[in-house]
């Protein structure tokens, strides 16, 4: 598609009719831009279909960098179900905000005996729609930045096109348009228990009616007027199309996402900055050897324990050294099993989340191919319509998949913020290091390293606060019905904070590595370093100086946790 203009239904026509009018008339208004558009720099367009949309390509689309384009077949799809659900509208079936919702159906007809919906009917679904997004725009907190709302209306916009929502195509061009055209609804951060963002994504759509705020490139304004700036019409909804723009789990995915994104960041920093410290201890590499992982062959503790060793290549570690302990203690022993947990870890959110952003989450669904399972049963073969597939209800809205992955992810991170801590106070150890108590320079009178692990201390001990698992906390709401929870967006909120924290704690971990290469320097100017940790140290010692005697730290740990951030 790739346009910013979107056609509304027609009153008066029927619902198979007014697709194909629709899609003519898109391809039309397509050619017409196409022939004027002049010639300025087009980005990158990605073409979503709704089944194979990569985590990379979201995150291009919520930074701007490519624009989106629906796929053909996509469109097919769209129109198919949607004709699904307005067949089964038509043959009396339930659909929430046509036969069910409006209360119109206790004693009018919907359709008359032409198959077309009845001007009452219309009227009232429309007014059923517009009253549900009004209604559960109702979040609270600041509003969401601008790449997360984008990136959350990148994955809702796929998972329409997965084609089982039932939505008429104009929502779907909506969606395209508003990302094409750098509108971005003003949504607020909090209200949602994880049961699809109902409060929260509820603006999308009373932004598209043209009755909230936006931001239109940049400049906040109400969407009304920003739809017109771009030459969009606003939606003109019906049957199904409140409930899909505002019960899905897409904001919610994102920050998931986030959270991924961010994890993946300081996990890979983490072999070469735990590499470092095992140098600046004089540290034994026999725990990371294949002959001792081989005994117990976890496939994730041997990849990165080879990572580790890899980052070490050339340093003065694997030369004899008598005085080097036989064992260390175990922060530094078992660091390659903190990081092959939460590499595993964060490879199953990466799985979870590939499902997610590439699937429905939508109830009911539309099935367009429902198989033949249990169609024999009364009860089954009431949700179908014979030769379009039908309309069923599901708990697809329950992204308890995801929900659990991001939280093993912030308890495995904890378990690497807990090692790291541990490895910074026993580096200030003399006892361990055979180097100066707190690692203090020769002629320092003062307090050198001595006071400052309260810092990571803190940061640790927020970190085990939110890796606890809030995926079963809630009360009871909606006339009790709704009694479960999964809490994602608060999780992933959670996993994020935990990440940002760890890079802080990566970050003074570096502070006493390099402190402590630098005093073993003094007594062995040739000492050498790996290859990998050796270029870590040079950098970092670019933007924080050697201790030699008392200063405000207080500058060294924001560059060092900027330095991670950015390695």
């Amino acid at each position: 598609m790739g346009i910013p203009v979107c056609l509304t239904q027609t009153n008066n026509t029927k619902a198979g009719e007014s697709i194909v009018k629709a899609v003519t008339s898109k391809v039309a208004v397509a050619l017409a831009l196409s022939l004027t558009a002049g010639s300025a720099l087009a980005k990158d367009t990605i073409t979503l279909n709704g089944f194979d949309m990569t985590i990379d390509q979201a995150w291009a689309i919520a930074a701007g960098d490519a624009d989106v384009d629906i796929a053909n077949k996509a469109e097919k799809r769209l129109d198919k179900a949607y004709d699904t659900l307005m067949t089964a509208a038509r043959l009396g079936k339930p659909v929430y905000g046509l036969t069910v919702g409006v209360g119109l159906n206790k004693d009018h007809k919907l359709f008359d005996a032409s198959g077309e919906m009845t001007k009452e009917a219309l009227k009232a679904s429309k007014e059923f729609q517009i009253n549900a997004l009004r209604a559960h725009s109702a979040g609270v907190g600041e509003p969401m930045p601008a790449e997360m709302v984008r990136l959350g209306m990148a994955v809702r916009l796929n998972t329409l096109l997965h084609g089982q929502t039932g939505v008429q195509p104009q929502v779907a061009d909506l969606y395209e348009a508003y990302l094409n055209n750098d509108i971005v609804p003003v949504i607020p951060s909090k209200g949602t228990v994880g049961e699809a963002d109902i409060l929260l994504a509820s603006h999308v759509g009373l932004a598209m009616l043209g009755e909230w705020e936006v931001f239109y490139k940049g400049e906040r304004m109400s969407s009304s007027k920003a739809m017109k700036k771009a030459g969009i019409k606003p939606l003109d909804p019906i049957g199904k199309d409140a409930l899909s723009i505002l019960s899905n789990n897409s904001f919610a995915t994102a920050y998931a996402m986030q959270g991924l994104k961010d994890a993946e960041q300081v996990l890979e920093v983490a072999p070469t900055l735990f590499g470092l410290s095992l140098e600046g201890l004089n540290g034994n590499v026999a725990p990371f050897l294949p002959q001792t992982n081989g005994v117990r062959p976890f496939p994730y503790v041997q990849a990165t324990s080879d990572t580790i060793l890899s980052k070490l290549d050339g340093s003065y570690l694997w030369d004899l050294n008598d005085t080097r302990p036989l064992q260390d203690p175990l922060s530094f022993r078992t660091s390659g099993y903190t990081f092959a947990m939460a590499e595993k870890a964060a490879d199953e959110l990466e799985a979870m989340l590939k499902i997610q952003i590439n699937a429905s989450d939508d109830n009911p669904a539309v099935v367009l191919n429902p198989g033949k399972k249990y169609v024999n049963k009364p009860q089954v073969a009431k949700y179908l319509i014979d030769g379009k597939g039908g309309v069923f209800p599901t708990t697809n809205f329950n992204p308890l998949p995801v929900a659990m992955a991001v939280q093993q992810l912030s308890v495995a991170m904890t378990q690497v913020s807990h090692n790291s801590v541990m490895r910074s106070t026993r580096l200030s150890d003399d006892h361990f290091t055979h180097l100066p108590r707190f690692l203090t320079a020769p002629g320092n009178m003062g307090h050198a390293f001595g006071a400052i692990q309260k810092a990571y201390v803190d940061l640790h001990v927020r970190n085990k606060q939110l890796a606890q698992p809030v995926s079963f906390e809630g009360v009871a709401i909606a006339g009790n019905i709704e009694d479960t929870f999964t809490n994602l967006k608060l999780a992933s909120d959670n996993l994020i904070q935990i990440s940002d924290n760890l890079s802080t704690i990566f970050g003074l971990e570096l502070f006493h590595s390099a402190q402590a290469i630098d005093l073993r320097k003094l007594d062995n100017p040739k000492l050498k370093l790996g290859k990998e940790t050796g270029k870590m140290y040079k950098e970092y010692r670019k933007l924080v100086k050697f201790v030699d005697k008392d200063r405000p730290y207080t500058p060294d740990f924001k560059a060092s946790t900027e330095f991670v951030k950015a390695y």
